[in-house]
């Protein structure tokens, strides 16, 4: 157990599984407080249990009554807020002649409006007067698809290209308006999360490649690293852009994709 995140107070969507709860168990394992926050109540309990002293409230990104109350819930359980992790995001495969727009609107909704909500509502609580009131770190999640033309996955790197964008001015804003909060977004690779797996199953069904496996190997061989990206991966580098190390680090995204979007 290291300390670089001692005493932090934090609160991570779609905690309940994959990159979320590797996050949330990694900042933990950093001396922070955390809450995960997901639509998946039952996974998410349980996943709060595994992390010491971590804690689960219900949070649908897209709902703005239910971020208000989930913030409000973790500055009064914590004794305040200082990094908030926009992790919860949804993907959608297919290709763009086959475009069906409710699934490019529950990816917007999920994917750019529920980042813009977080924050939002991290803005609220952490600048001067706020709940918390002491500044602190927003850590989007966006996408190696943000940077890479990869098919069947358009309106997926859509989205995530404006949660890079998005980063980048609310960077400015908490600076302009002298909030104390600085933003930054991550670019993770493939990583054979839920998620990951489901894209290299999606895709290959799609004919686009022979097998999943077939699908793997291809991102590896655009990975300079020449592997995928783990869990521990991602979550070592939240922790350092939440930490003291990063305190200069503000409105970039940060890649952890070992090299696959150069």
């Amino acid at each position: 157990m290291s300390d670089e995140l001692a005493g932090r107070k934090v609160l991570i969507t779609g905690g309940a599984r994959g990159l979320g709860a590797g996050m949330g168990a990694a900042m933990a394992a950093a001396g922070a407080s955390v809450v995960l926050g997901d639509v998946l109540k039952d996974v998410g309990e349980q996943t709060a249990a595994g992390i010491p002293g971590a804690r689960f409230v219900p949070l649908d990104v897209t709902d703005d009554a239910q971020w208000e109350a989930a913030v409000a819930q973790t500055v009064a359980d914590l004794g305040g807020l200082d990094v908030v992790v926009n992790n919860a995001g949804l993907e959608v495969t297919s290709l763009l002649v086959d475009t069906e727009p409710d699934d490019v609107r529950r990816m917007l909704e999920v994917n750019l409006l529920g980042t813009m909500l977080g924050i939002k509502h991290a803005f609220r609580a952490m600048r001067p007067g706020g709940a918390a009131g002491h500044g602190g770190a927003v850590i989007n999640i966006a996408s190696v698809a943000a940077t890479i033309a990869f098919p069947a996955i358009a309106g997926y790197s859509a989205t995530k290209s404006g949660v890079d964008r998005l980063t980048r001015v609310a960077a400015m804003e908490s600076g302009k308006l002298g909030y104390g909060v600085r933003v930054n977004c991550l670019y993770p690779g493939l990583v054979p999360t839920d998620m990951g797996v489901k894209l290299a199953v999606e895709t290959s069904g799609l004919g686009l490649f022979e097998s999943p496996d077939a699908a793997v190997a291809a991102v590896v061989d655009l990975t300079p690293s020449g592997r995928l990206a783990e869990v521990s991966d991602i979550a070592d580098a939240a922790v350092f852009l939440a930490s003291d190390a990063a305190r200069f680090v503000n409105g970039v995204g940060l890649p952890v994709d070992g090299g696959m979007g150069m």
